[in-house]
Parts: structure tokens; sequence; C-alpha cells
């Protein structure tokens, strides 16, 4: 009897042995199961690529001309699904602190760079570095001297320039004294404005004398102090050409300051101190460019070199002339920015 229960007892405990065994199987085989299903997934987020990013690096940050041409970058990197960060100097005169802007670009990989020359010759050192990298650069609103840029996304300045100096001419009867404030004699921006109006002046004009050109890096106090200097040392000066919104509103506030109403003012881009001016006359008019336009093809054409995509050289994103006859007109309006 008494063996008859060790050998049930045995029994059960082999049973109970057995059990165990299987369950331990089953969790062994669980881990690998878990594995087998994940490894897809893994393999699958192994196999996505990063947006393409783009970094834009303007002439400067301040003015609202750049507030619209970053808006213009952001739309295309929404359509064409990149990424993008838009930077530039707080003032148009820190060639230095952009230079240093694109340095810590580059060290960031991009895909490619879209950049505005402060300086059309101070950046080329670090383009040639961005191009043996094979890194495209797009250039926008100011190219540089160099045929680096795959494309350069820009308006015609010297044309722009010309039609602001036919329009100052018929403004002041085609004689007298003019002068000219440009944001600076180093970008291309800079010289194509000044040598548009100046040589159209002197080719077209021979009655106008054109007594002074004055540089106020696109500082609007700056401009203010040269324009009254201008006035002061050429009291019978007629007229006088803004070659961006910070030279033209500098302008502007020397005239109003000096109570000269009579001289007349001619800007370039806008912002709601130009429009304003120019609706109640105090301003004669002003050559408005598509800011929204270039920062939107500055990144597209940076999407289409990195795709391998054929760039046009120089993208003409245009100009127009507007004045209070035609400054709520839908295509101009478009085209200017508060």
């Amino acid at each position: 009897m008494k063996s008859k229960k060790m050998v049930f007892a045995m029994t059960l405990l082999l049973m109970f042995a057995t059990v165990l065994s299987a369950c331990g199987t089953k969790k062994a085989e669980e881990p690998a199961k878990s594995a087998a299903t994940t490894a897809p997934a893994a393999a699958a987020d192994a196999t996505k690529t990063e947006k393409m990013y783009v970094p834009v690096i303007s002439k400067g940050f301040q003015h609202q001309f750049w507030q619209a041409v970053k808006l213009g970058a952001e739309k295309a990197a929404k359509e064409f699904d990149v990424n993008i960060t838009f930077e530039g100097p707080e003032t148009e005169s820190q060639v230095d602190k952009q230079i240093e802007m694109l340095t810590a670009a580059l060290g960031k990989k991009p895909a490619a760079i879209a950049f505005a020359a402060l300086d059309s010759k101070a950046a080329i050192p670090l383009l040639q570095k961005a191009k043996d990298s094979k890194i495209p650069v797009v250039g926008f609103d100011s190219g540089v001297d160099s045929d680096i840029p795959v494309a350069t996304a820009a308006t015609n300045n010297i044309a722009a320039a010309a039609l602001a100096a036919d329009k100052m001419a018929s403004l002041i009867g085609n004689e007298g004294e003019v002068a000219v404030v440009v944001h600076d004699q180093t970008s291309r921006t800079g010289i194509d404005r000044r040598d548009g109006f100046v040589n159209q002046i002197k080719a077209k004009y021979p009655n106008i004398k054109i007594v002074d050109i004055q540089y106020g890096g696109g500082d609007q106090l700056k401009s203010t102090d040269l324009a009254k200097a201008i006035i002061q040392a050429h009291p019978n000066v007629k007229g006088f050409f803004g070659a961006n919104e910070g030279s033209a509103i500098g302008v502007l506030n020397a005239v109003t300051e000096l109570k000269k109403d009579k001289i007349v003012v001619i800007g370039y881009d806008s912002g709601k101190q130009q429009i304003d001016a120019i609706k109640s006359g105090k301003m004669a008019g002003a050559i408005t460019q598509d800011p929204i336009g270039i920062g939107y093809w500055s990144v597209k054409a940076a999407v289409m070199a990195v795709k391998g995509e054929k760039v046009e050289k120089n993208i003409d994103t245009g100009f127009h002339w507007y004045d209070k006859t035609n400054i709520d007109a839908p295509d101009i309006k478009a085209l200017l920015y508060n």
C-alpha cells in the first residue's frame, strides 16, 4: 500500500515537472517572436531619409523686406517638404557677422545653402568650400562676384534703378541737382542700384547733375543724417533716390524734418512707412520687388539643384514702379508688404 502511494506521488511530481517545462519553453519562445515582429519596423526606420536641410542666410532681418522674403522661403519649404532656417545680421553693415553665420551653416553639413551676400567678394572662400563639399549654393537678392552659385534669384537691379532715374527726370523737369543714398557699396544690390540710377542719368539726361552719393548701411537714422548733410551742402537739390527701404525712409525723414517738401523723393522696396508716404504724397513713388518670390525661388532652386534638376542661372523675379495712382491696383498690392 505504502509502495503504491509512493508511485502515485512520484507520478504527480513528474506531471508537474512536465507542465513547468512546457511553460518555460513557451516563455522562452515569446521574446524571439517579439523580436521577429519588430525587426521589419526597425528596418523601415533605417530606410527613412531625413528631410533636406537648407539654411537661408539673408543680408538682414530688421527691415520688413526681409520678413517678406522669409515668408516666401517658408512657403517653398512647406511645398517641397524641406527644413529651413532663416537668419541675418541685425544690420546690413555687419559683414563679419554674416560670414560667421555662413561658417556655422556650413558646419551643419546642409543639403544646399541659400545666401544673400552683404559683400560680393568676402564670402567667396566659404562658398568655394561649399562647392568643394558638393553643397549647391543659391544666391538670392544679392549675388556674388563668382560663378559658384548654381543660380541667383533676384531683381534686375540695374534695370529697376534705371526706371527710377527715368521717373526722377520726369518729375523734376529733366534738369537740376539730385543726390543718392545707397545702403552699401559692397553688395551687388548696392552697386547695381547705384550704377543703374547714375548711369541712366548720365546717359539720358545731360541737364541733371548728381551732386552726391552717400552710403547709410540701410540704417534709417544714419541715412537721415546723411541726407540732411547733403541738403545743407546743396540747398538747390531737387531730388533724392533712396536705394532701399532704410535709405528711402532716412531721406524722407530728413526732408520732413528740414521742411523741404518740394524735394522729390523716390524710394526702393515697400514697407508701411513708404506706402503711407506715397499715399500722402510725401514720397513720389518707389520701385517694388517681389520679396516673397525671391524667398520662394531661393529655396525652390536649392531643392532643384540638390535633386540634379536644371536650374536657370539667373532667375529674374521682376520689379514694378508704384505711386499713388496705382498703389491699390491688385497686381501692385500683391507685391507690397507692411
